[in-house]
């Protein structure tokens, strides 16, 4: 929004000064009063002759005459009253005389040789068109303000037209209404907030229908599973068999509970965005500590974790949810490799980088761009690890948008399975 105060704060003193300017050099060329009092100099350039044939004494009532007979507000004034600057007084001598203008009108000033110090005072009207030249150049002053301003504000008034369009069209369901980008827009900051919005709104509300969708899908088979069980518990009449079957029911319910929670947990995750915070610290130490807490799951399935994490330099991030990602990472990491999982960082001048791989089966090149989607599980992967409901890899993925990153998966060159590579920008907005 700072440009848009900009461009009014200019473009209101440009068009005030150069219209300023403008009008006042037009009123100077096409008004000037030393066009208008022409045939006036030349009357009282002839009535200055005829005082110098006056003597001294009569030179005021003679001028008095000439006033009435010529129905002219001319007067005989003395010269030792007149305070000007002598300047000024030099003028009086010459053909055109001295010219002064009062609230008035204008007022000639002559004399000559002869009549010194005394002078001839002319009283002279203001010509008509140029008394309705200050209303007409005020009216043309701000109707020239008015329109430099219309001209400046007329692409904001369209941009804002645009926005209010695009908000009805999203607001009546169109979630894939966007603004397009455009160089010339005085608020492309709120363009882009809205669009980062409006992206934001609709991502939720896909996964929100997406985990409808999956949890009815999901939750169909364990409820299935209970209500054969309990038809078969309600016929058995070995009190054995039932308890055999209540700890099958048991399993179900637990298995139903893991999967709200794991659900539920996913569907609140959006609400913490904006609870980060930021911290900076060494890299490998800090990935180091983060890959001890998957110890326990590397021993129970026998692999070992390569690290290479020599590089020093600093990470900043919220470290609590980097953590909770580059884990889930490893935890896939586990539950698919067969003897080695390796993790690496480095760095270039704007990013950070953390790479971790398997040498596992791998994800096929067709579903790279899936697996980060809620609930999305490769076909020969699926029960492979058990208690899998695939939010992992999208809470990965909502941690490093949080952070304004990237993540991406690809095969590792150096043991074949995934590699999985976290983007971060080294100072986050």
């Amino acid at each position: 929004m700072k440009k848009l105060y900009l461009y009014l704060l200019a473009s209101a003193l440009l068009s005030i000064v150069v219209l300023g300017w403008l009008i006042d050099t037009f009123n100077q060329q096409a008004f000037s009063p030393d066009d208008n009092f022409m045939w006036q100099r030349n009357i009282t350039g002839g009535f200055i002759k005829q005082l110098e044939r006056q003597p001294a004494k009569q030179r005021a009532s003679f001028a008095n005459t000439i006033s009435q007979e010529f129905s002219l507000d001319v007067s005989y004034k003395d010269g030792q009253s007149l305070a000007l600057p002598s300047e000024l007084k030099n003028e009086m001598f010459t053909p055109q005389g001295l010219l002064l203008e009062d609230e008035i009108g204008f007022y000639l000033l002559k004399s000559s040789e002869n009549l010194m110090p005394d002078y001839v005072e002319l009283r002279l009207t203001k010509p008509e068109q140029e008394q309705n030249s200050d209303v007409l150049l005020t009216l043309l002053f701000y109707s020239g303000v008015c329109t430099f301003m219309w001209f400046i504000l007329s692409p904001l008034a369209k941009r804002l037209n645009v926005l209010t369009s695009k908000a009805k069209q999203f607001a009546a369901g169109d979630f894939s209404a966007r603004i397009e980008s455009n160089h010339f827009t005085y608020i492309k900051d709120v363009e882009l907030t809205f669009n980062g919005m409006a992206s934001k709104i609709e991502k939720l509300m896909a996964e929100n229908k997406l985990m409808a969708s999956s949890l009815s899908h999901d939750i169909r088979t364990p409820v299935a599973c209970m209500r054969f069980a309990l038809d078969a518990a309600i016929d058995e009449p070995d009190n054995k068999k039932v308890n055999e079957i209540l700890l099958r029911m048991e399993k179900d319910l637990d298995q139903m509970e893991d999967m709200l929670k794991s659900y539920l947990s996913f569907a609140t995750l959006e609400q913490k965005s904006h609870l980060l915070n930021f911290e900076t610290t060494q890299a490998s130490h800090y990935l180091h500590d983060v890959s001890l807490q998957i110890q326990p799951k590397l021993q129970k399935a026998e692999l070992s974790l390569l690290t290479e994490l020599n590089a020093k330099f600093e990470i900043t991030a919220d470290l609590h949810w980097l953590a909770r990602a580059i884990t889930n990472l490893l935890s896939n990491a586990c539950d698919f490799a067969t003897k080695h999982i390796q993790i690496s960082s480095y760095y270039d001048s704007q990013y950070t980088y953390i790479e971790i791989e398997d040498d596992g089966p791998g994800i096929a090149p067709e579903n790279w761009h899936k697996v980060f989607s809620p609930f999305f599980q490769e076909e020969n992967h699926r029960n492979r690890a058990g208690k899998s409901y695939g939010l992992g890899l999208a809470i990965v993925s909502k941690v490093v948008d949080w952070h304004h990153g990237k993540v991406s998966v690809s095969q590792s060159e150096s043991l074949g399975g995934a590699k999985f590579t976290i983007q971060l920008p080294k100072r986050p907005n």
